[in-house]
């Protein structure tokens, strides 16, 4: 073997004990997912559920059944035949669904609140940003119709300009009752146009 093959060889080959069994992982690549030993299930789905329960277990329709079924239970264990009655009267095994039920019951409930205040509180981030919003609006809104006013009052309005023709119109009407020329004749020290033209 020539010295340049082994050299290759070596380069290809890695060397040392961990290098050879175990593969190098590619960062270009994504990782395979790992297996997990307990079930998997979407947290969504699972918050819908646990807010669905909430809000049944709210409303007065679960009071009512709940109500009828504990009365249909002691009642079966007190009037029915000897053999068929499942819970004597200490009712144990009613008490231990009753605190069963409450026990998921709680947890579900804080679950659904806790999804509700999340809910508020991007509710509440999406409204301050909006009250950003309209502030800032209202105050560009305020800047630019300051600027407008600051504008007009140096634009000859129309009842400006009224109230200056009627002056006019009174200075006028005061030199004909005076017996002056409306128009004054030119002075003689001023040049007339003609003259102008002539130089």
């Amino acid at each position: 073997m020539t010295p340049e093959r082994e050299s290759s060889n070596r380069e290809r080959t890695p060397s040392g004990a961990t290098a050879t069994t175990r593969t190098r992982a590619r960062l270009d690549q994504p990782r395979p997912p790992r297996r997990r030993l307990l079930p998997e299930w979407d947290p969504e789905a699972f918050g819908r559920l646990s807010e669905r329960i909430a809000r049944f277990l709210g409303t007065g329709r679960f009071i009512v059944w709940m109500t009828v079924v504990i009365i249909a239970w002691v009642l079966w264990n007190i009037f029915a035949p000897g053999d068929l009655r499942f819970d004597n009267y200490p009712f144990i095994f009613l008490t231990l669904m009753l605190s069963l039920q409450a026990s998921y019951a709680a947890p579900l409930i804080l679950l659904a609140q806790n999804r509700q205040d999340d809910r508020d509180r991007v509710n509440l981030e999406q409204d301050r940003k909006q009250n950003e919003r309209s502030i800032a609006d209202t105050e560009y809104l305020t800047r630019e119709i300051a600027a407008l006013r600051i504008g007009l009052g140096e634009v000859a309005t129309r009842d400006w300009i009224r109230s200056e023709l009627q002056d006019l119109m009174k200075e006028l009407e005061a030199r004909q009752h005076d017996g002056h020329a409306i128009f004054p004749a030119e002075r003689s020290d001023r040049p007339s146009g003609r003259d102008v033209d002539d130089r």
